[in-house]
C-alpha cells in the first residue's frame, strides 16, 4: 500500500508554475491575473478563497479579490461578471460557490467567458472537455488527473466506479477516465444513490473515486484487494481528538480501507491540495492564451 501525497505532488507543480511565471513576465512583462468574486461571508467560502489569493502571491500572480454583502442582486453580479469578461487585464477569474438561494447560480456560471472560465463550469467548456476538444477542466477532476499521472497509475482497461454524480466532480471524472489516453481509457461505471447492489460494483472496481460527501461511506467489505482509491470526500465532523473540536473525514474509512489498497489518498493532504493547484494551473493556460493571441 501506497499514500497518494497530495501535498508533495502540489508543491512540485507549483514550483514547475512559479518558473512558467517568471518565464512569462520576462517576455511579456506581465504575470497572470485571477480575479475571485465572493459573495457574503460563508466560513468555508471564506478559508477557500483566500487560500486561492495566498498561492497568488506564491506563485508571482496577480491577484483581486471582490467582496459582496450576500444581498447583492444577481444583476449585479451579472454586470460584474460582464465587466470581467471584457477586463484584458485579468486572465482568469472565479465566483466562489455556493450563492444565496437568490442569485440562479447556473446563469452564473454561464455568464463567465469561457476563456477566462478556469473553473472550467461553464457548459461550453464542459462540453469541449466531453469530445476532448482544449478546455478548462474542473479544478477537482483536473487534480486527481495529476495525481495518477504522478504516480504513474496504469488506468488503460482497468474498472473504475465513480461514487458521486454532481456536475463539479462525478460526471467530468467519469468523462476523464473513459476518455482515449493517459490517465484514460478505462470501463467506467457511475454509482449514486439509486444504484442496487452497491457493493457488487465497487468488488470489482480496480480504481474507486469516492465523490459521495458521505463520511467514511467505503469500507473495507466493498474495495477488492490492491484497488487504487481515490477520496474526493472533505465532511466537517465533531470529534473529541482535537482542539477545535472538530476534524477533517473523507468518504473512505481510511484506517481500515488503506490495507487492502495499492494507492490511496488521504484526506486531509490528498486530492484537497491539488485543487487549488488545478486552478494556478488553468489561470497559467488562460494567461498563456491571451498573450500569445495578443501577440499575433
Amino acid at each position: 500500500m501506497q499514500i497518494i501525497d497530495g501535498k508533495k505532488i502540489a508543491e512540485l507543480i507549483k514550483t514547475e508554475i512559479a518558473q512558467e511565471v517568471k518565464e512569462l513576465i520576462t517576455r511579456y512583462g506581465k504575470a497572470p491575473h485571477l480575479a475571485a468574486i465572493l459573495v457574503g461571508e460563508d466560513g468555508g467560502s471564506v478559508t477557500y478563497v483566500n487560500h486561492k489569493v495566498k498561492t497568488c502571491n506564491e506563485l508571482g500572480f496577480e491577484s483581486t479579490l471582490i467582496n459582496y454583502p450576500s444581498n447583492v442582486s444577481e444583476t449585479e453580479l451579472l454586470n460584474k461578471i460582464e465587466e470581467l469578461n471584457n477586463n484584458t487585464d485579468i486572465h482568469g477569474f472565479i465566483v466562489q460557490l455556493p450563492l444565496p438561494n437568490h442569485i440562479d447560480e447556473q446563469k452564473i456560471i454561464e455568464a463567465v467567458s469561457v476563456s477566462k472560465d478556469v473553473d472550467g463550469f461553464n457548459p461550453l467548456n464542459v462540453g469541449r472537455m466531453s469530445i476532448g476538444l482544449p478546455a478548462f477542466i474542473s479544478a477537482t477532476p483536473q487534480g486527481i488527473i495529476f495525481l495518477l499521472e504522478r504516480y504513474n497509475i496504469e488506468t488503460a482497461g482497468k474498472n473504475c466506479i465513480i461514487l458521486g454524480r454532481s456536475n463539479i466532480v462525478g460526471k467530468p471524472m467519469a468523462t476523464l477516465m473513459a476518455r482515449k489516453g493517459y490517465p484514460g481509457n478505462s470501463t467506467v461505471t457511475i454509482c449514486h444513490s439509486n444504484t442496487k447492489d452497491l457493493k457488487e460494483h465497487t468488488l470489482k472496481a480496480d480504481i474507486i473515486i469516492a465523490a459521495l460527501g458521505k463520511p467514511e461511506f467505503v469500507t473495507a467489505d466493498m474495495v477488492k484487494e490492491g484497488a487504487v482509491v481515490i477520496d474526493v470526500g472533505t465532511t466537517r465532523v465533531i470529534s473529541q481528538e482535537t482542539k477545535t473540536g472538530w476534524k477533517l473525514k473523507g468518504d473512505v474509512k481510511f484506517d481500515e480501507v488503506a490495507p487492502k489498497t495499492s494507492y490511496i489518498t488521504p484526506v486531509p493532504g490528498g486530492v484537497g491540495p491539488m485543487t487549488i493547484v488545478s486552478l494556478m494551473k488553468n489561470t497559467l493556460i488562460a494567461a498563456k492564451n491571451a498573450f500569445t493571441s495578443n501577440v499575433r
